[in-house]
């Protein structure tokens, strides 16, 4: 990767019993393309009496994407999503003008050791599309584009790359690419991606311009294309990035939105519970008194 102008570690954040690390959004670099928040989850050993249960909470403006690598979370939202998510499936959720979400250890789970370990990543919706109405998407992970080149193995978790596309509806120009090495390989992305364009580093490591990068930061480019790096053998990378909006985005708490007014609105109908309800839950997440 050629012209490193930023590296973002991760630091740590409580979001109730469970630490993540927060990557997005940064002080020096809010958003990469139309990513504005990115969590790594885990990896965290819970034991029998252990569980992830974040009540229902808001959104707008974003759509939030879920990728697990261990362990499972059961979604239920206020369209009547009722699903688990697995490792290597993609839950996306489109809150356009609000949409009301709880994330909750499985049932068959909620009384024995587990694990948990993932990627919480937020999208930014464009301008035009902030009042869209709310949609969910879930993708199995047979139907992602997977494929492997000199053994580097590649999957299109979300937008477009390499000629190929995604099946998860997203609703910008944007790209998030997993790469895999089991062997020390030197790769060149040249200019398959457009916009911007950043790397996480999950494991192992990643050589670029005589310099190591270890795991669990962002390497976040000048340019738009990915030159040339390598990967050391077992490692882990996730490219991301695409096209920024033309507008700045403001973000409270869960909401993402082009105007704080919008903030505003959002904040008042959460303390006045005039978002829709999820079917069968009866707690909420209070809204906070200050925000990211």
């Amino acid at each position: 990767m050629s012209n490193i102008n930023l590296i973002i570690e991760e630091r740590p954040r409580d979001i109730g019993n469970f630490m993540v690390g927060r990557l997005l959004p940064f002080r020096e670099k809010r958003m990469v393309g139309p990513f504005i928040f990115l969590d790594h989850m885990g990896p965290a050993d819970l034991r029998d009496y252990q569980n992830i249960d974040i009540p229902p909470h808001p959104h707008i403006g974003l759509s939030t994407l879920t990728y697990l690598f261990e362990g499972a979370i059961m979604h239920r939202d206020s369209l009547g999503t009722a699903i688990e998510i697995k490792p290597g499936q993609v839950n996306w959720m489109t809150a356009g003008n609000g949409i009301v979400h709880s994330e909750r250890t499985p049932e068959y789970l909620r009384h024995s050791e587990k694990s948990l370990h993932g990627l919480q990543i937020w999208v930014a919706l464009p301008k035009h599309l902030e009042d869209m109405d709310p949609t969910f998407y879930h993708a199995e992970e047979n139907e992602l584009p997977a494929w492997e080149t000199d053994g580097v193995f590649y999957k299109l978790i979300a937008g477009t790359a390499f000629g190929k596309q995604s099946t998860v509806p997203v609703y910008s120009k944007l790209f998030l690419l997993e790469v895999k090495t089991t062997e020390t390989k030197t790769i060149c992305i040249g200019d398959e991606l457009f916009g911007e364009a950043a790397i996480y580093i999950l494991e192992g490591s990643l050589e670029s311009e005589g310099n190591i990068y270890e795991p669990k930061r962002i390497l976040v480019s000048k340019e738009p294309t990915l030159c040339e790096f390598t990967l050391a053998a077992n490692t882990t990378i996730y490219i991301f990035g695409g096209e920024p909006f033309p507008e700045q985005r403001y973000i409270y708490w869960n909401f993402v939105a082009t105007s704080q007014q919008r903030l505003e609105e959002a904040k008042l109908r959460w303390k006045e519970q005039r978002f829709p309800p999820v079917s069968g839950e009866t707690e909420f997440v209070p809204l906070p008194m200050a925000s990211h």
